[in-house]
């Protein structure tokens, strides 16, 4: 039965150290949620704690309206998938798959015909079939991965927590693998919290993307909201790439020591503060009023973009723009940059 999976003001320390500071989330029935951040920041011990693997200092975890705190691991019926399977490797595919089911106490195990088919069935799912008598070590990683998931939905779990499930793949199948994932989600509909430190596979994954810093939510939204309206400047930074440059809001307009090089400030406290440009939000221009210069340091092929690396005077460090097809700069060559759309934000340097 899918439910929705509430999160409430989790603390949790590891001796001196705060690995989550009052974390509170809500899963909706049926949605997949990413949970995203940097390393240290608290997703793996969020997902731990929901599962019961690790114990909560303060707050609260409810499936539904039960609250989860004191369930053992067992009755919370949580389907678990980590990075590195955790397959048996003595077993069949199909007894990987049926194991859950099989160690279940007498009186609520199911007869060894509704295995069967619960196995047969899921084995059709996760697009197996045929490969039910083959071990572990027979199977290509990406193979592995689907019998790990079909072994947690064997269980029909409450929630299926995921735990950097594509990260031991190489990149091409962690592509095929996440919009066959995408595909799963929509047909199965379970609950789902899913922990990545792969910002393309959170943003084209999930309905909702929670971002965590130091052990605290900075911010839950779709991916349009995290990424194109961030409401920190820790959001802005960290989803995508951006260029940082250290501004002063004045008037309505933003300056960079002298220069006004953007005018979209209306909203900002007068004061010192922080512009973040995007690469592709760059214009190269001749130069003109509002317009930065500087020198190009080098260009590179970025996949299907070429992106150039330029040396402003007053900026700490290189402005990565990208540049279109038919524009070759020459390393050493002066030209101009014009920011096309910003975000800003008022803070301490």
């Amino acid at each position: 039965m899918t439910v929705a999976l509430s999160i409430e003001n989790l603390r949790k320390h590891f001796g001196g150290f705060e690995a989550l500071r009052g974390v509170s989330l809500n899963v909706e029935p049926g949605e997949l949620v990413a949970l995203l951040g940097p390393s240290g920041s608290g997703k793996t011990t969020l997902l731990r704690l929901v599962a019961g693997l690790e114990v909560e200092d303060a707050g609260r975890i409810l499936f539904g309206d039960v609250e989860a705190n004191n369930l053992t691991l067992r009755d919370r019926r949580i389907g678990f998938v980590f990075q590195h399977y955790a397959l048996f490797r003595h077993l069949t595919v199909e007894d990987n798959i049926a194991y859950g089911l099989r160690a279940r106490p007498r009186r609520e195990r199911p007869s060894v015909a509704e295995i069967r088919s619960r196995v047969g069935t899921l084995l059709d799912l996760v697009q197996l079939g045929g490969l039910e008598k083959r071990f572990p070590a027979q199977l290509s990683g990406g193979q592995r991965q689907r019998v790990a998931l079909a072994r947690a939905l064997a269980i029909e779990p409450r929630v299926l927590l995921l735990d950097e499930p594509f990260g031991a793949l190489d990149a091409q199948v962690r592509k095929d693998l996440r919009r066959w994932l995408r595909d799963l989600h929509a047909r199965t509909g379970h609950t789902t919290l899913f922990v990545t430190h792969d910002q393309d596979e959170a943003l084209e994954l999930a309905d909702r993307v929670a971002i965590l810093n130091q052990g605290a939510i900075e911010q839950v939204g779709t991916s349009d909201d995290v990424y194109e309206r961030p409401e920190t400047s820790f959001v802005c930074g960290f989803l995508g790439e951006t260029n940082r440059l250290p501004v002063e809001f004045a008037g309505g307009q933003v300056f960079l020591g002298e220069l006004p090089i953007y005018g979209m400030a209306h909203f900002n406290t007068p004061g010192p503060g922080s512009l973040y440009v995007r690469p592709h939000d760059l214009q190269v221009t001749e130069g003109g009023t509002g317009a930065l210069s500087g020198i190009v340091l080098s260009v590179r092929r970025i996949a299907d973009r070429r992106r150039a690396s330029i040396a402003v005077p007053g900026m700490p460090a290189a402005i990565e723009t990208d540049i279109s097809s038919g524009f070759a700069p020459a390393v050493g060559e002066r030209i101009g940059l014009r920011i096309m759309r910003a975000l800003t934000f008022n803070e301490a340097r």
